[in-house]
């Protein structure tokens, strides 16, 4: 028969175990504010699992840590999909450590409804290197999304952008402030990626632009941290597409705009450098090389 309670008194990864010890096949209904999740079982095993965006394994670890909202067991129901083939035990197991891990990263990132905005580091002038996970997140950081907003604008899982978020503010990169008002939420809680599975639209991946990631945050004042890491992006950019890492050239131009940014130069530094560097580019590799290079940049234009 049909059964329903809340996750504050039973969590998901008991309720599961209990109805797949009996060999059930059916789907459980998750619901927290906006957000929306399933979990579907077969004769006992976990088949499929769907939230905002995730679907399979991801999914269960991003509903396993809900720790608020209601759900609903409908008896009978099957998925049409399979998406997890691993055992119960492997997967809970799994939804566990990261549980664990959670409690780590939240002494740092007290929920996923708080929003991360970048630090402004006086006498910053070492350069800033960022991995191509860290970069994705940072682009998206402009002091009004969320960790969950961010996690859908980038199609992960709010928990991957956490733990990316963690190491950014370790090294007082990032700071991660209050979570933002109920009012002005879509969604509310620890970790999760937020939307409806199939009757609310999932927000897309948006472009960095000028009207958009971090030039918001230049607009308010984080300006020098903003445009030092735009910087280091480019360079590195320039030294991919010129197959130079550590080219004299192109660091001789990087670090000249650091300092026209130590200055008090603003945005236009960031597309001068853009501009010579393609030239360094075309000298080094060619023009298909160089145009390439623009475009990848022509965001930031």
């Amino acid at each position: 028969m049909a059964f329903q309670g809340s996750l504050k008194e039973l969590p998901l990864a008991d309720i599961v175990q209990l109805v797949a010890v009996s060999g059930k096949t059916g789907a459980f209904s998750l619901t927290r504010g906006t957000d929306r999740g399933a979990v579907y079982i077969q004769n006992g095993q976990i088949t499929h699992a769907r939230t905002g965006e995730l679907e399979g394994e991801d999914a269960i670890y991003t509903l396993a840590l809900w720790i608020t909202g209601e759900f609903q067991f409908s008896p009978g129901v099957e998925s049409e999909v399979r998406t997890i083939s691993r055992s119960n035990t492997s997967l809970l197991m799994e939804a566990a450590r990261r549980s664990d891990e959670w409690k780590i990263l939240s002494k740092k990132i007290p929920s996923t409804d708080s929003v991360p905005a970048l630090v402004a580091r006086e006498g910053l002038i070492e350069p800033v290197t960022l991995t191509p996970r860290e970069w994705v997140v940072v682009t998206r950081v402009d002091g009004q999304r969320t960790i969950d907003d961010i996690a859908r604008a980038t199609h992960q899982s709010a928990f991957e952008v956490a733990k990316t978020l963690y190491g950014l503010v370790t090294a007082e990169l990032i700071d991660v402030g209050k979570p933002r008002p109920t009012s002005a939420r879509r969604g509310s809680g620890p970790v999760a990626a937020r939307g409806a599975a199939s009757s609310v639209s999932v927000e897309p991946m948006t472009t960095v632009s000028t009207h958009s990631g971090v030039f918001n945050a230049v607009s308010r004042g984080d300006e020098k941290r903003s445009l030092q890491i735009l910087c280091t992006k480019v360079k590195q950019e320039a030294e991919s597409a010129a197959l130079a890492p550590g080219d004299p050239s192109i660091d001789r131009l990087y670090r000249l705009a650091l300092a026209e940014i130590d200055r008090g130069r603003g945005l236009e530094v960031v597309r001068e450098l853009i501009r010579t560097l393609g030239q360094n580019v075309t000298s080094l590799r060619g023009r298909e090389a160089a145009q390439a290079f623009q475009e990848r940049m022509a965001p930031l234009l």
